[in-house]
């Protein structure tokens, strides 16, 4: 049988080339999935600015005793004394402190600088280039507090040289420097270099460090040295010495670079959950649309089934037949897919680090597993969809084999009836699920329930396709006559046919609709949220990234303004009121990966450190219990849900961003939408905490009547001493709340336009499949006087039957997936976003089904009925 699967390829080259296609575009999608998944398991970024030493010492950014996930946004630093305690460590030859701020270069008149607001870069210590290394390509080293050393690239784009003046913003303030040298090393073209005791006041944490570049003395072996560090720190831990209740982790290899860039260890782990969801999604697409394809092509040739049925052939023989011919493309298909799924996979990463979801630092690193996993996983399911779709062939009874091909009896099974109605329960499960989420939650159960639905539908396709044909017929037969008479009749006798051509119809358009939905609605909702949450007339900004906590003061007392606050994001972590598992000693320079998971867990907040003096005024955060103008000092207001089981004035654990561990009074509780909360502290306990060690965003309130000019005079005063402020109205906050939301958008759209496009090729593939197929009928009808006019009629009309059939089943596969999810986010079981996205996803689905049945319709009545009417 596999002889004769072999030479039958060539007689179905249509139906085996849409086959082909399915599968070679499902396999390339899945095996670059799959290297994505890989790399964020490795989450590798190698060193570029540390790349030097061979071992690093930085501060451990886990949340350890806590799931795994639980990573500190801010750096965790270390004390300074750390690095010489390290050097007396046997084997090491010399430590290099590293020092590393945000900072940005001023106008500069006769620069490049001069007619922008500045250049953002990255200061560090002058000991830290060592670490890259960089070397001087002209001029000296910065010796005194006044000099800097500009890197090369940096320098040449900014028409710098040395002897020149320059301002360098730092903490919100600026300060003159005359350039001494220029450096060259990695990415020179966003690096400063200042003495190192001028770098400790710039950073804003004098008295601690970022990274411990650690060099071991010749003949030594690092990984060896590393455990010596780690065993050092362990001891130092257990004698209460210095490193007690510091996170420290030694670092070698790639890891290194998670000290050069913390967020690796973040931001870089979403990549694992991203690519998850993004594979498993493609991959059910994937099945989906093989399935489908495969079957409409095995349906096609029951006639040919049900001869070799009659002449003698047994069931098994048949299913080998169908076996043979399905792995011979198959194999070929995902051997092919074997090529570009890896720069699949890369492309996917680029695309993701551009968006700003992963960290760019993050690079691909994926072996044989996921060419081994996709191509088992097409192989598996092109083998699934052919012993699925032979069973009606192989089970028909010899003496009916003809006529059950002749005439379509059996178009719906059992097995079919159980598994749809159970994909129906489970897609009212998730429903119920998704209505029931938080706001942001919600998305995260509504996704794989479109899917759910989908199937659901897809399985009882051919009732619901029946049931809509029945519907249609006596309309379409009224309007539209003959045509519309053979295409009725065409769709009551050949059920499955039309049932395989309208499911991409609705797996496009269900898909294209609810994951474009999804994400209108989703950011309707966080725009809902932050709006309700803001009640400030202006805000004020810098270029630098923020400004001390001061000017809140400064700006308070301009006039015009009836209250100015504060507003400091981040992101705290209450603990539970049983004591959580402490770290052992084995625990320390391990990876995330070889911990254990512990508990109780702690609860995850967003965090706004806030002055409470005007607060009321600028922000919509109003008590529900106890007053927020009590938040000073050690104190917090916790959402209402986070603050059961405690009362006003109890003290409550909580970690703040960097790590730290502090006893704050509780002072009031607020509401919030579910999903929305936030936890306040105040201003001058959390910005000593950030990375930045700034207020980002002064929120303004007005008093009636003032003059936004003399206002903005006022402001600009306030520049002298802290360059780059900008007065703006509430749209700027909008804006940048709007360019967030954008980013993740971008990825959800990234994620639409590869899954829906792989479908709208699965449609376009299918129409054409069912099309040119049926080149007989075709025939038939022109030997018995029909002309070429009147059959692209009919075709017409079944197109359009196609396209309304599966639209509906898309409309219903997008209602049950979209209304518990906008109850949940909107309260309203309307979606947000523009009905445009509705008559695009109609109108492009019509076009889509029109062009490609009637093109391959045209094709195919070009040949003459006498040459084909027979074949």
């Amino acid at each position: 049988m596999i002889r004769i699967a072999l030479r039958t390829l060539r007689f179905h080259k249509y139906g085996f080339i849409a086959s082909f296609i399915a599968l070679f575009l499902g396999a390339t999608i899945v095996i670059g999935c799959g290297g994505l998944l890989e790399t964020g398991v490795h989450n590798a970024a190698p060193p570029a600015r540390l790349a030097a030493a061979p071992v690093v010492v930085t501060g451990d950014q886990r949340y350890i005793g806590t799931e795994r996930e639980l990573v500190f946004p801010e750096r965790i630093r270390l004390k300074n004394e750390l690095a010489e305690e390290l050097r007396s460590v046997p084997g090491v030859a010399t430590t290099v402190k590293d020092v590393s701020f945000p900072a940005g270069l001023a106008r500069t008149p006769g620069t490049h600088l001069a007619r922008t607001s500045g250049t953002k870069v990255t200061g560090h210590g002058w000991s830290s280039a060592e670490l890259a290394p960089y070397t001087l390509s002209a001029g000296t080293a910065p010796t005194g507090p006044d000099r800097i050393v500009l890197g090369a690239g940096l320098a040449e784009r900014s028409g710098l040289r040395p002897g020149k003046h320059i301002k360098l913003t730092t903490g919100g303030e600026a300060r003159s420097y005359e350039i001494s040298g220029l450096a060259t090393g990695p990415d020179d073209d966003a690096h400063v270099f200042l003495s190192d005791a001028e770098a400790a006041r710039a950073s804003g944490h004098p008295g601690t460090i970022d990274t411990i570049g650690v060099f071991p003395a010749a003949g030594t072996d690092r990984q060896e040295i590393a455990e010596r560090l780690r065993d050092e720190v362990a001891r130092q831990r257990a004698a209460g010495q210095r490193t007690a209740g510091q996170q420290i982790t030694v670092l070698t290899g790639d890891d290194r670079g998670r000290a050069e860039n913390p967020a690796v260890l973040a931001e870089g782990s979403d990549l694992v959950p991203l690519a998850a969801a993004f594979g498993g999604l493609s991959a059910m697409v994937t099945v989906f649309v093989v399935s489908g394809t495969l079957g409409l092509s095995i349906q096609q040739r029951r006639r040919e089934m049900a001869l070799l049925r009659a002449i003698g052939a047994s069931p098994g023989q048949l299913r080998r037949l169908i076996l043979g011919e399905t792995m011979v493309l198959s194999v070929l298909a995902t051997a092919l897919a074997c090529l570009p799924g890896p720069a699949f996979g890369r492309w996917l990463l680029t695309a993701f680090s551009d968006a700003g979801a992963v960290p760019d630092a993050v690079v691909y690193r994926a072996g044989s597993v996921p060419l081994i996993v996709g191509a088992g996983t097409a192989l598996v399911t092109a083998i699934g969809a052919a012993l699925i779709s032979a069973q009606g062939a192989v089970r028909t009874r010899p003496t009916e084999a003809l006529a059950e091909a002749g005439l379509q009896r059996r178009w719906f099974s059992r097995f079919r009836l159980v598994v749809g109605l159970l994909c129906v329960a489970g897609g009212v499960a998730l429903a119920m699920g998704t209505a029931a989420s938080a706001g942001p939650d919600a998305p995260g159960v509504a996704t794989p329930a479109a899917m759910v639905w989908a199937v659901g539908f897809g399985l009882l396709g051919p009732v619901l396709v029946r049931a809509v044909v029945g519907a249609l017929r006596r309309p379409v037969e009224r309007r539209l006559g003959l045509a519309g008479h053979l295409a009725t009749r065409n769709a009551k006798a050949r059920t499955t046919r039309l049932t395989a051509a309208a499911l991409p119809v609705m797996l496009a358009s269900g898909l294209a609709l609810g994951l474009t939905y999804l994400q209108t609605t989703q950011s309707d909702g966080a725009k809902q949220a932050f709006d309700d949450s803001l009640r400030a007339d202006l805000v004020v900004t810098s270029d630098s990234g923020g400004v001390p906590l001061s000017t809140v003061d400064a700006i308070r007392e301009l006039p015009g303004v009836a209250a100015a606050t504060a507003q400091i994001p981040s992101v705290g972590y209450l603990e539970p009121d049983e004591p959580m598992a402490a770290p052992s000693p084995q625990d320390e320079g391990t990876s995330e990966d070889d911990q254990e998971s512990a508990g109780p867990q702690p609860t995850e907040l967003s965090l706004q450190g806030i002055t409470p003096q005007g607060a009321a005024r600028t922000t919509a955060f109003r008590a529900s219990s106890g007053d927020l103008d009590a938040l000073r000092g050690n104190s917090v207001a916790l959402p209402a849900r986070a603050a059961k089981g405690h009362n006003i004035g109890d003290t409550v654990t909580m970690r703040l961003g960097d790590g730290s561990r502090v006893q704050l009074r509780l002072v009031a509780t607020v509401g919030a939408e579910r999903g929305y909360e936030t936890a306040l502290v105040p201003a001058s306990l959390l910005i000593g905490r950030t990375d930045a060690g700034l207020v980002p965003t002064i929120l303004v309130s007005t008093a009636p009547d003032t003059d936004i000019g003399q206002l903005r005079a006022g402001i600009t005063k306030l520049t002298d001493r802290h360059p780059g402020l900008h007065l703006a109205d509430r749209a700027a906050l909008e804006a940048v709340q709007a360019e967030s939301d954008d980013t993740q958008a971008w990825m959800a759209y990234l994620v639409l336009g590869v899954v829906v496009g792989y479908s709208v090729i699965s449609l376009l593939n299918t129409q054409i499949l069912a099309t040119t197929e049926r080149r007989r009928e075709f025939m038939l009808q022109r030997l018995i006087g029909a002309t070429r006019r009147q059959v692209l009629r009919m075709m017409t009309v079944e197109a359009l039957m196609i396209s309304l059939a599966g639209l509906l089943l898309g409309l219903l596969v997008a209602a049950a997936t979209l209304v518990p999810l906008s109850l949940s986010i909107l309260g309203s079981p309307l979606p947000g976003g523009s009905p445009l996205i509705l008559v695009t996803v109609i109108a492009a689905t019509f076009a889509l089904v029109l062009a490609s049945t009637l093109l391959s319709t045209a094709a195919v009545l070009r040949a003459r009925p006498v040459a084909d009417s027979s074949g």
